[in-house]
């Protein structure tokens, strides 16, 4: 209950003492009347953005994180207000040396001067679950240790508990609430943060990216030391480079800008149309510049992971984009997210064509695609389409790294950079390899239906013996029922074929290994026509089926 107080204060001191009133709180606490309806009434106006980034400062770490976790949905928060959750990263205090040395002996079973040769005391990068500092293990090697904050993980778990109420409550009661599925996100964002809270899980995410760059030394993964290294204490090789927003220090130490940002790109595309497994955050505190041109990556412990079909579906969506193909575009959000049945695909199309225009008079060389995607992503979900978290997620890597980009090499062409990768990946769908890795998956999955045909029939006939088959057709849609009905029975007339097909040619080559008996029929090229009539009618079957429309 105190919490819910310090959470009902924050809101009404950064000016959004209505919103407590609109939840109801009002209800719950013995507060003046005045802070529910207040208004940000300060001389110096701050912006809705600015209030929100103090309302969450103002409420600590769970905040704080939830607020950097929302800078990664443009698709659903304005451009303004993620100006300014990305400066949630900075500010913020450090743990105190008593802390730190305690829980380095709770994790690590002994006092810091003991466990390390050398332990820096002061904080080389403070965030909001934990810090680092520089140290040296008795080997003589330097590394650097991430800590958690002491009781942050008892403190998370009450502040997600109250969020997820607050969510349900305002769900009820506005309309807004409904709409953008807050509950959902709420949970999207608390699984997130707990994920987090694992350093375990970080230090294996940074294992899966060393392996990814393993055979290329210009990317450089710091190497993670197990034996020092807890759920709670993170210990990896300590990595010195300039950061990349610093151009003039590059500059003056002789780095070839434009080779960075080529590689800068290299990192992410081929970690997210290749590898299927990517930095959610490449922004210029993660990307060190090393001697030799190379990009060092730092924190890992924002991923995102793409299925093989979705590192297709984005690759037909990039393709679409940067070519300005409309049709493609929502044939591919269509693969992509959950599409309501409702859906209105005529003013869909419309705002499609309404975004294309906007983009029309830009030339290629100066498309950004992080920002094309996200606005993409937020007319889906203006119509209900919901968009895997992972994929925008690649959106705002994509634009996180455009900005990272343009700052070393303006003139840079970032579009041109991503068509060869989703073209690569595109062509590889295509090869006969992964053809026949489908083809197999589908007549798996037939064969999984043929399996059960029987047993549905047979529930099918009882339930109409019974006269108990519920039966509803609208006549408005009979005639879209009747060729969803069509399309079913080809599609089983074309797995029964296939099966056929199979077992024929099963049969032939059994024959054929019996076939060295003396027999007259062997003197036969049985499997030749067999071969050459199951294809005549597998062909047919197709023909028939495709000639219809309605497979």
């Amino acid at each position: 209950m105190d919490r819910y107080r310090e959470i009902a204060v924050a809101f009404s001191r950064n000016g959004f003492g209505y919103f407590v009133k609109e939840l109801g709180l009002d209800q719950v606490f013995s507060l003046p009347r005045r802070i529910f309806v207040q208004r940000y009434q300060q001389k110096d106006q701050k912006t809705p953005g600015e209030r929100i980034r103090y309302f969450l400062e103002e409420l600590g770490p769970t905040f704080i994180k939830l607020g950097q976790m929302a800078s990664a949905r443009p698709d659903l928060i304005p451009k303004d207000i993620i100006k300014e959750l990305e400066k949630l990263q900075d500010g913020l205090t450090p743990m105190s040396m008593e802390d730190v040395n305690q829980i380095i002996e709770q994790e690590l079973g002994a006092h810091p001067d003991q466990v390390f040769q050398k332990f820096d005391h002061d904080p080389v990068g403070v965030a909001s679950i934990g810090q680092v500092h520089e140290a040296e293990l008795k080997s003589g090697k330097r590394v650097a240790v991430k800590l958690q904050r002491p009781n942050i993980k008892k403190s998370i778990h009450t502040d997600i508990e109250i969020l997820k109420e607050l969510s349900a409550r305002a769900e009820k009661r506005t309309h807004w609430a409904r709409k953008y599925q807050l509950s959902e996100l709420v949970e999207e964002f608390s699984n997130a943060i707990i994920r987090e809270l694992d350093f375990i899980r970080e230090g294996r995410n940074a294992d899966i990216m060393a392996k990814q760059f393993e055979s290329d030394d210009h990317i450089v993964v710091p190497e993670i030391y197990w034996d020092y290294t807890t759920k709670r204490v993170l210990t990896m090789e300590f990595i010195e480079g300039i950061k990349l927003n610093a151009k003039s220090d590059l500059k003056e130490k002789g780095y070839d800008i434009g080779i960075l940002a080529d590689r800068v790109m290299q990192v992410v595309f081929q970690q997210i149309f290749q590898e299927g497994f990517f930095h959610g955050d490449p922004h210029t505190g993660n990307l060190l510049a090393l001697p030799g041109e190379k990009i060092a990556i730092m924190d890992f412990g924002m991923v995102g992971r793409l299925s093989h079909d979705m590192k297709t579906h984005l690759a037909h969506l990039m393709i679409a984009l940067v070519r300005q193909k409309s049709d493609g575009m929502i044939k591919a959000i269509q693969k992509m997210g959950v599409v309501p049945d409702d859906v209105n695909l005529h003013v869909l199309y419309g705002d499609i064509d309404q975004f294309l225009i906007k983009y029309d008079n830009i030339p290629r060389n100066e498309l950004r695609l992080g920002e094309s995607m996200t606005d993409l992503f937020a007319i889906a979900h203006k119509h209900d389409i919901t968009i895997p978290t992972d994929l925008t997620l690649v959106g705002k890597a994509v634009l996180t790294m455009e900005g990272v980009v343009e700052q070393l090499d303006p003139n840079i062409n970032i579009a041109e950079a991503a068509e060869p990768y989703a073209i690569d990946l595109i062509k590889q769908q295509y090869h006969p390899k992964q053809l026949a890795e489908d083809f197999w998956d589908q007549f798996q999955e037939y064969g999984d239906v043929l399996k059960d045909l029987p047993v549905a029939v047979q529930e099918i006939t009882t339930l109409v013996k019974k006269r108990k088959l519920p039966i509803q057709v609208s006549v408005p849609e009979a005639d879209s029922f009747f060729k969803k009905l069509d399309r079913v029975s080809n599609r089983l007339s074309f797995s029964i074929v296939l099966l056929a097909f199979s077992l024929i040619m099963v049969g032939l080559i059994i024959g054929s290994a019996l076939g060295r008996q003396t027999s007259l029929l062997w003197d036969i090229p049985a499997i030749e026509i067999g071969f050459v009539i199951a294809m005549l009618m597998f062909a047919w079957m197709i023909y028939s089926i495709f000639r219809s429309g309605r497979f």
